[in-house]
């Protein structure tokens, strides 16, 4: 396979909504190029990026997917992406390595709340980008409606580069603005006839031509200054503007295409070859500290794992960017975060599932590896004596929690270790163990997100699972003080257990006095792993308590914070103060006073007006205008307190308070209420009172429990 230098080799992503037809206008370039005899289509399931059994099952992409094609003396790495955000992983790491961005648009829709999410990560970047207007051929294309909206959601900085001359059923013609022409497809696709633009088209298309020789213009002085000079610029000069202004981010140039009629990608590919910057224009790579980090083809050797994939019967593939130098095939390569050294035994370019190995690759190119050791995503293999460390990717968190428990116990374990594996695969899928739910908990973006692991699971890796609800993590606490003794006493013959203790507790609050009225003789501040703290005072005068014991009481305690008097749950912000009770010389030991501090810390608990705190969510909504209200409705019901409303161009933004117990399915009863046209994403905010009456129904279902 023939080694192209940094400076032809091009990295495109394809981003946009599901069904915008990203793996069809793949599958047409790689077809356009020659290195397809004939194209697949996702309704007969034999394109190259869509090549597992989930996708032809579901007709959607569920992995980005790296391909490859040449075009007219460049090398086009391309890497096809989901359109939906529950596997918005596969965006992120795919947006990092590319160095430009194809977002498509379906012409029946414009801009949709998927495009707005994935626009999201592409300004993260700042990436160049360019934006291909597709499926202009189906009879509701609306190409006007769509241009609106781009310019709605992304302002001036939208450059029309061409329009279609007649949009809909029978289309077959795209009159380019930048080399004003015509070009006509023949029936099948293909090569285009160049044609004069129609007469009926001229003026429109002059004025257009104008507006983008002026977007281009004011990109770069020299070129402003020729444009006043002479009226207008050539086309060299005008691709010069538009590189400029995307290396900027303030051009993106807009193309028509038909991927499935295979109309106008020839000419977007000819304009990523011509335009688009390569992966040595960009400044975008930086190190860990934030620095600068320059892909140059003469430097020391540097790769970025952005992609992990594990086949069951070939192992782990590593997908990589290289960021400096030229990779050479057995190198050996440092990592940079384990100090381990990994072997390049095998290279290759990946086309979907199929290899093509390679000797070498250089900066700016992308490949990939298999059975590396030790190295995975987000770590990056340097030369040795020459280290750096690349900044990570920032992967969202989670939106869905569920408890997942194997059928049998005998898989247990074992799902254990392949949801790591899952887990290394997508950085969005977590998976922990709670201690304080005693759940297996898996997080991930969403219903179709636990769906889709559900699945391979059971198909790739055989284990039998199922879905629960995850425990609420509530917190307990008081909210006035209490004493209580508790005399523990014990004799079975021999040796016998005594303790008897007296404390008192009060709620803590965070820069309060020491409590008055006690002789204090020592004070530990125990900040809690579970959040809050124990503030615990030795009281005790006169030895009535030996001092050895005291540890013994203050581990009875922590041991029932740990399991709270009302529903088990953690408990935080308290004060314990210690001051009285009994030993025997005899019977009294470790034990009996862990059991009587245990008691009379319970006992207090119970008489100190507790209460339970729920977790509280921060939840954003992103929805349209339209589908304010029933959202809106819908969080009300769901005990939600509405922080803010803010306008995101024709989207709303619903920020609200929203406890935990109230979002557990969110993600399907959003996309209910919207039919999919809203998006969403919460983290942790603090811990609030729950109301009075679900406080008595946790109180009466512990009481069933440990009835």
């Amino acid at each position: 396979m023939k080694v192209y230098d940094n400076q032809h080799i091009k990295n495109v992503v394809l981003l946009g909504s599901p069904k915008s037809g990203k793996t069809t206008l793949a599958e047409t370039m790689l077809f356009e190029a020659g290195l397809l005899n004939r194209r697949g289509t996702v309704e007969t399931h034999n394109t190259v990026s869509d090549f597992h059994d989930i996708e032809h099952q579901r007709e959607n992409s569920i992995y980005a997917t790296p391909l490859h094609t040449e075009w007219r003396g460049y090398k086009i790495n391309i890497i096809d992406t989901p359109g939906l955000d529950d596997f918005i992983g596969e965006i992120v790491s795919s947006v990092r390595v590319a160095d430009t961005c194809v977002l498509t648009i379906n012409a029946q829709n414009g801009v949709e709340v998927g495009t707005e999410i994935i626009w999201n990560y592409i300004n993260q970047f700042r990436k160049p980008s360019i934006i291909a207007i597709n499926q202009l051929d189906h009879n509701k294309a609306d190409f006007e409606s769509s241009l609106e909206s781009l310019k709605s959601s992304l302002g001036d900085a939208v450059a029309l580069m061409q329009y279609p001359f007649n949009p809909g059923e029978g289309f077959n013609a795209i009159i380019d603005l930048l080399k004003m022409t015509m070009y006509e497809f023949p029936e099948e696709g293909g090569r285009p006839k160049k044609l004069p633009i129609p007469k009926s088209e001229k003026e429109k298309a002059e004025q257009l031509h104008n507006e983008l020789v002026e977007k281009a213009a004011i990109n770069d002085e020299a070129l402003m200054e020729l444009y006043f000079e002479q009226g207008n610029l050539d086309e060299d000069q005008l691709r010069k503007g538009l590189r400029l202004g995307m290396l900027k981010h303030d051009v993106f140039p807009v193309f028509c295409i038909s991927a499935k009629q295979n109309m106008g990608s020839g000419r977007l590919m000819g304009f990523i070859d011509n335009v688009a910057p390569s992966a040595t224009d960009l400044s975008s790579i930086t190190t860990e500290e934030g620095e600068p980090y320059e892909c140059k083809a003469d430097g020391k050797v540097s790769l970025f794992i952005f992609k992990t994939m594990i086949e069951p019967y070939l192992g782990k593939i590593s997908f990589f960017k290289v960021c400096s130098g030229e990779v050479s095939l057995g190198m050996d390569l440092i990592n940079a975060e384990t100090g381990t050294t990994e072997r390049l035994n095998q290279l290759f370019i990946m086309d979907g599932s199929e290899r093509h190995p390679v000797q070498k690759l250089l900066a700016g190119d992308i490949g990939a590896t298999v059975k590396l050791k030790d190295s995975s995503t987000n770590h990056t293999l340097h030369e040795p004596g020459y280290p750096v460390k690349l900044a990570p990717m920032i992967f969202p968190e989670p939106r869905i929690r569920v408890a997942i428990v194997a059928e049998s116990k005998n898989d247990e374990e074992k799902l254990s270790e392949v949801i790591k594996d899952l887990h290394e695969e997508d950085p969005t899928l977590n998976i922990e163990f709670s201690k304080e739910l005693k759940q297996l908990i898996l997080s991930a973006q969403g219903e179709l997100h636990l769906s889709i692991t559900q699945w391979r699971l059971e198909h790739i890796y055989n284990l039998k699972i199922h879905y629960e609800d995850p425990r609420i993590s509530y917190r307990e606490t008081i909210q006035k003080q209490s004493n209580a003794n508790y005399r523990h006493k014990k004799q079975s013959g021999g040796a016998g257990q005594f303790a008897e203790v007296s404390m008192t507790i009060l709620p803590y609050t965070e820069g309060m006095d020491d409590p008055s009225g006690f002789n204090i003789r020592d004070k530990q501040v125990i900040k809690l792993a579970w959040g809050g703290k124990l503030i615990f005072y030795n009281c005790i005068v006169g030895g009535v308590i030996d001092a050895r014991f005291i540890p013994s009481i203050l581990k009875g305690v922590m041991e029932k914070m740990e399991d709270g008097p009302i529903t088990g749950s953690y408990v935080r912000d308290v004060c314990v103060l210690v001051h009285d009770g009994k030993m025997h010389a005899v019977d009294s030991n470790d034990i009996s006073f862990k059991i009587a501090g245990l008691q009379a810390f319970k006992r207090a608990f119970l008489n100190a007006d507790p209460k339970i705190m729920e977790p509280v969510n921060d939840l954003k909504v992103m929805v349209p205008e339209e589908l304010m209200g029933e959202v809106i409705t819908d969080l009300q019901t769901r005990r939600a307190l509405i922080t803010g409303i803010n306008t995101k161009n024709q989207y709303q933004l619903i920020q609200a308070k929203v406890p935990l117990k109230e979002i557990t399915h969110y993600s399907s009863a959003l996309k209910s209420i919207t039919q999919g046209r809203a998006s969403f994403s919460t983290q942790f905010s603090e811990y609030a009172p729950v109301p009075f009456e679900l406080q008595k129904q946790l109180m009466n279902q512990q009481t069933l429990v440990e009835a």
